[in-house]
């Protein structure tokens, strides 16, 4: 019976018994019985008796139930007398079930961690060999979390051959050019190829990152039987959630409050949420809007959880066009759909009075309901706020069931304090929640991006949890989709390239850089820990740290003293925060501290900051609140982490939290978690986990640019620029290529200019950057066109991107590049070198129902400037060029169409800013009258030139014979 029963196969040589087998290795003539005392059958010789031991323990192999008198059996069963004790055989003993319950317990051991290799699983993340290939396979709860999914070989693999060849026929085109100097147009000529080298130095920083694109697979319901057992507490980790805002007027307080309302009706245990609402304005329009918010959510959240709605945000919801009643549906699902429909335009119209209401600050400011002054009159004075709006004893929804919690947040400001932008502020959240929650994990998002998709907390987890692979991840992110954009999107907000393309060749190195928002972070990797360091293989030894160790950078030469200092170093610095953690517990409770513990705990305090509830939070890896303290404490601990001077003489936003130094905190906060050796992950969902609204109007978005080159240029200039900042650390070299390309995009603004105003110059001098070709030169020039070509083609196969996108991107490529990167890098040099710093307004997000009215409104900015510049040269350059070749003849259009292929490239690239420039108005504009003078004015000076009424050769002077005198 026991060879009947124990089916266990390992790896893809599991096998089931079938019912048949099962069946005749029952049959009680065949298989010997064990039995004892009265219950012995008295029907069945001792000859008969007997226990099989299957050979379950040899590895690889399948058990089968074989009968007794099988003749293949590799051992012949033991006779047993029934009336003796088993004891004497050997079988029934203390010793043997010792050796059994000790056997079991090391298989139950093994079936907690499960590797595979590659893209089988999340379980080997650098796709290292398992140590035990014939591990055997666990049941669905103890699979892989995730797995990775690299692109198929025959969409890669020609990808690859393009970007080799790619790489070859550049250098034949640059020696080429090089070598063929343009001698009646040297200035062109120079510049000319100055720029084309900039350009493919900038492409090689951009497309080797590529190289290995990965797609990675996620199992919701793998994660759900390993941590969510039935009967029992549910063993997810905690995740604090952080929403930043700062001008309700520009970021309307309804968008706020969709995006809070679908956090907390996310598909999540509630006990383990936390929403933390970051008011860096300090206004008291965010803070009625957010306690309006927390009443309507007591109806909302339940209904979402009911009836399992996407998304979870009541503004999109109800305004999916989807008809309700066309299938059968509950009844009681319509009933309450109504009436939460109702109860929501209520709520929107209790919010826009709250706005119509701002409108009108009195002057002696806003006053509470106790005629206590409102402390956020003075938005840059004044002190911090913390209210807890759900999550206290006794608030529920309208079902009784609990809420996560909601937390309302604005941190001190005083005159004269760097408050570090929106760096600071997440870093204050960041504090406040370490000592109110305290969750592993923490997830921003950005007031316009609420949760689409309710899951996406789980798909992160299955990342972040995973056994093997979790330890060294330090961020989940995801990619941005936006509602609200026009079908063509003029402007490129979807941003698809870079989300579908670039990210996934990220992921496939060292992981996704930082983007700002929808991203999942460990809170340790936050703190500024390395990561854990990789365990070496058996027979090799390193004492060193991983920055500098000897096995991975090939630098074996290293002084041994000096190896068995930093061991003993760091041995005693681990010493020290344990015992710094035991302190500070104990000085929570009141316990005075010991002058032994004075030291450790003054290192931790420069580091983190003179908190000590704080202090013991940052080494608690698993999260938790400090024991033996009350709420009250808790809230005026963390009113005092959010001062503002508590930040000076510590290392927040230098190693410790979101890094300042730059306007996009977002790259190098990423950045500085790569170099300390963590991993990151890109989890693209089926349904996207998050979506936004996005800048609709040119003006705005060309802003939004703006501010993303000038944080690029600002990391460039400082001490953490990739190009020279973490070598001998965790960054890999090609994650350092993307890095460096993110930070030395802006500088290709200059060759960008210079190299679309040539074909204008080109067109009004008559000359041209490019000497007559020879048939080498034309078959060099048609296979780089067609490497370019192929390269873009391949790319969207893979990425699954369309050529509609991708076209877009390329557009808008050219226009931010001469507009938004070119005053980047001018307002970053002048901040360097001048320390002339510029304030940038939030960019404006839309919450009126007027679907695109937003796009055609102009707005007038210096950033338009150039590229209307640019325009209006080049069409300059068409007219000119073609009219000379009227007036000169038939042998002057050959070299013309030269010029006017790149005139007429840069002319269509700028078609989506020229559309922007002459959108839709409701009443003729001051431009449209500019734009009537400068036409008349170009077609003047075109008569002037072509005038058809005087003669070909012009005016020719002869001598008439007379004399006048």
């Amino acid at each position: 019976m026991l060879s009947a029963r124990l089916n266990v196969g390992r790896g893809s040589q599991a096998t089931v018994a079938t019912p048949s087998e099962l069946d005749s290795a029952s049959v009680a003539a065949d298989i010997p019985l064990l039995t004892y005392g009265d219950h012995e059958d008295a029907g069945i010789s001792s000859d008969k008796h007997a226990l099989i031991i299957p050979p379950f323990m040899s590895r690889g192999k399948r058990v089968h139930p074989m009968p007794i008198s099988d003749s293949s059996m590799p051992f012949q069963p033991r006779p047993l007398d029934p009336k003796k004790d088993l004891a004497v055989y050997g079988y029934g003993t203390v010793a043997w079930k010792e050796r059994m319950e000790e056997w079991k317990k090391k298989q139950n051991e093994k079936l907690q961690v499960v590797k595979h290799q590659g893209g089988d699983g999340g379980g080997n993340y650098d796709g290292d060999e398992p140590d035990d290939p014939d591990l055997p396979m666990m049941d669905e709860g103890r699979q892989p979390l995730w797995r990775k999914l690299s692109i198929p070989s025959s969409k890669i693999n020609p990808y690859r051959m393009i970007i080799l060849l790619r790489i070859v026929i550049l250098g034949l085109f640059f020696q080429y050019r090089i070598t063929h100097p343009v001698d009646n147009a040297y200035g062109l000529w120079l510049t000319s190829v100055i720029c084309e080298i900039w350009f493919a130095v900038s492409w090689i920083f951009d497309q080797f990152p590529k190289w290995c694109p990965v797609v990675r697979e996620t199992y919701l319901d793998r994660l759900s039987l390993r941590y969510e057992k039935e009967g029992k507490p549910s063993e997810l980790a905690d995740i604090d959630i952080f929403v930043s805002t700062v001008d309700p007027m520009k970021e309307p307080p309804l968008i706020t409050a969709n995006t809070v309302l679908s956090i907390l009706a996310v598909d999540y245990p509630v006990d383990k949420v936390a929403c933390y609402v970051s008011d860096d304005g300090a206004a008291m329009l965010t803070f009625e809007a957010l306690s309006e918010t927390s009443e309507f959510a007591r109806k909302w959240v339940p209904f979402a959880k009911k009836f399992n709605i996407e998304p979870r945000a009541p503004e999109w919801y109800f305004a999916q066009k989807v008809d309700y009643l066309k299938d059968k549906v509950d009844a009681a699902f319509i009933r309450e759909r109504r009436a939460m429909k109702r109860d929501y335009e209520e709520f929107k119209v209790r919010i826009n009075g709250l706005v119509a209401m701002a409108q009108k600050v009195p002057e002696e400011g806003w006053t509470m309901q106790d005629g206590t002054p409102w402390p956020g009159n003075i938005v840059r004075d004044h002190p911090g706020m913390i209210q807890v709006f759900l999550g206290q004893n006794g608030v529920r929804d309208v079902e009784g069931n609990e809420l996560p919690r909601l937390i309302y947040v604005s941190r001190e400001k005083r005159p004269g304090f760097d408050h570090h932008k929106k760096a600071g502020a997440m870093n204050a959240l960041m504090r406040v929640s370490a000592i109110i929650s305290n969750a592993p994990y923490l997830l921003n998002v950005d007031c316009d991006h609420y949760i689409n998709n309710s899951k996406a907390l789980r798909e992160a987890m299955c990342f972040m949890m995973d056994p093997t692979s979790g330890k060294k991840i330090c961020y989940v992110q995801f990619p941005q989709r936006f509602d609200g954009i026009d079908r063509h999107d003029r402007y490129s907000n979807r941003n698809v390239v870079f989300f579908d393309i670039n990210m996934k060749g990220l992921d496939g190195i060292q992981g996704p850089i930082y983007v700002g928002t929808g991203c999942v972070f460990r809170r340790q990797a936050l703190y500024g820990y390395d990561a854990p360091i990789k365990k070496k293989p058996p027979g090799k030894t390193c004492n060193c740290l991983p920055k500098w160790c000897c096995c991975c950078f090939g630098s074996r030469k290293k002084n041994k003293k000096k190896k068995s200092n930093e061991k003993k170093n760091k041995n005693k610095e681990a010493s020290s925060q344990i015992y710094a953690l035991e302190n500070i517990e104990e000085g929570i409770e009141g316990i005075d501290n010991e002058k032994s513990s004075l030291m450790p705990q003054i290192k931790l305090e420069k580091k983190f900051g003179q908190s000590p509830v704080f202090l013991a939070s940052t080494l608690m890896e698993d999260g938790g609140v400090p024991r033996g303290a009350s709420s009250a404490s808790l809230l005026k601990e963390a009113v005092h982490v959010i001062s503002c001077g508590y930040e000076d003489k510590t290392e927040w936003g230098k190693e410790v939290g979101w890094i300042y130094g730059s306007v996009t905190e977002d790259i190098l906060t990423g950045f500085k978690m790569h170099c300390h050796g963590w991993r990151s992950v890109y989890c693209i969902p089926k349904r996207p986990a998050f979506k936004g609204s996005a800048p609709i109007n040119l003006s705005d978005r060309l802003h939004q640019v703006l501010r993303w080159a000038l944080g690029s240029v600002e990391i460039f200039f400082s001490k953490h620029c990739p190009i020279w900042y973490g070598y001998g650390c965790g960054l890999k070299p090609l994650e350092r290529f993307s890095y460096i390309n993110s930070v030395v995009y802006p500088l290709t603004s200059i060759p960008l200019l210079a190299y679309c105003t040539l074909p204008a110059i080109c067109l009004l001098t008559g000359k041209f950057i490019v000497p007559e070709i020879s048939n080498y030169a034309s078959l060099i020039f048609i296979a780089l066109f067609i490497s370019i070509a192929a390269t873009g083609i391949l790319e969207m196969q893979w990425g699954h991107v369309g050529i509609h996108d991708w076209w877009r991107n390329e557009q808008f490529w050219v226009i931010g590049g001469v507009s938004s990167h070119m005053f980047a890098l001018f307002q970053g040099l002048l901040k360097v070198l001048a320390g002339v710093d510029t304030n940038f307004t939030v960019t404006s997000k839309a919450a009126d129902d007027g679907g695109f009215s937003e796009l055609y409104l102009f707005k007038w900015t210096s950033l338009l400037i150039p590229p209307m510049s640019l325009l209006i040269i080049n069409i300059i350059g068409v007219m000119v060029g073609i009219s000379d070749a009227i007036n000169n003849g038939y042998d002057s259009w050959g070299p013309l169409f030269g010029r006017l292929f790149f005139a007429l490239w840069v002319i269509v690239h700028l078609y989506p800013f020229l559309k922007g420039m002459m959108g839709k108005q409701d009443k003729v504009p001051t431009i449209v009258v500019v734009w009537s003078i400068l036409l008349a004015s170009i077609f003047s000076l075109l008569w002037v030139r072509v005038n058809p009424f005087s003669a070909k050769g012009g005016i020719v002077l002869e001598v008439c014979g007379l004399n006048c005198d």
